[in-house]
């Protein structure tokens, strides 16, 4: 090989390099570290009994979360580095932190009881993204023909994790904080998680083009129901996603998704 043809691979492959470190190849991880640093920061201010606090910044991680994935698309920047960054920052966020703000706001008065709840999230957590790796691998997860996860992905599970919470702040009764309402919300989360029920991707619904302006109209309404009753708007649209649960395992069941196909 002679030396100039040797140097044009180098500069190549040089070239190749700086191209992988474009700004927008950078952008979705960028995302994804700034969703693993609220989900962070949502521990610190659970462990200082600020609440509230704590819920906003697993809401800015659920935000966070939402766009790197687009991003990624829209930028052409997917990669398995991404994916992989992806799922431990929701681990932390969705996993770790809610379990530890869960354990300090109401299950710490069980004892080593409530802090093995907290532990059983986490672990729940862990298997269901894993789990969601090895699918994503096999082109098995949510698409646009099928759009249901296997089992409660961990965003939405937080979210039920910490309704109790949630309804705490609307209503200041003391019988929403017994750890045995935050152990029943647990199992049932946990056991969603891990299970194979089918769950609605919103990702991947579906709309009409002439329900698109019903869709922006609606999505108006419910930015400013967030920004005049964040918590009560919070609070309604997961029992909403919760009650369609029921639903989607009812389409997505063979017998019915048969009659749809015919």
């Amino acid at each position: 090989m002679s030396r100039r043809k040797r140097a044009r691979q180098i500069v190549a492959a040089r070239l190749e390099r700086l191209e992988d470190l474009s700004v927008g190849k950078l952008v979705p991880s960028i995302l994804t570290l700034l969703a693993l640093c609220c989900g962070v920061t949502a521990i610190r201010f659970g462990l200082d009994d600020q609440w509230p606090t704590a819920v906003t910044f697993v809401i800015g991680a659920m935000i966070l979360d939402m766009l790197d994935g687009r991003a990624a698309r829209w930028l052409g920047a997917d990669s398995r580095f991404g994916a992989q960054l992806d799922s431990l920052a929701d681990l932390v966020s969705f996993g770790v932190a809610p379990g530890i703000i869960m354990y300090m706001w109401s299950l710490k008065n069980m004892g080593n009881a409530g802090w093995i709840a907290a532990l059983i999230f986490c672990a729940c957590a862990a298997i269901r993204l894993a789990r969601f790796n090895v699918e994503s691998v096999r082109d098995e997860g949510a698409t646009k023909g099928n759009p249901y996860f296997t089992g409660l992905p961990t965003p939405a599970a937080a979210c039920m994790m910490l309704l109790p919470l949630l309804v705490s702040f609307q209503w200041n009764d003391p019988s929403v904080r017994e750890p045995w309402i935050t152990g029943v919300v647990i199992a049932i989360t946990s056991g969603l998680m891990v299970s194979r029920l089918p769950t609605p991707s919103i990702k991947y619904m579906k709309l009409q083009r002439q329900h698109r302006i019903l869709a922006a109209a609606c999505f108006a309404g419910l930015t400013a129901l967030l920004i005049a009753w964040p918590w009560a708007t919070m609070t309604v649209g997961l029992l909403i996603y919760v009650a369609s649960i029921p639903f989607a395992i009812v389409a997505h069941h063979p017998r019915y998704a048969a009659k749809e196909i015919s």
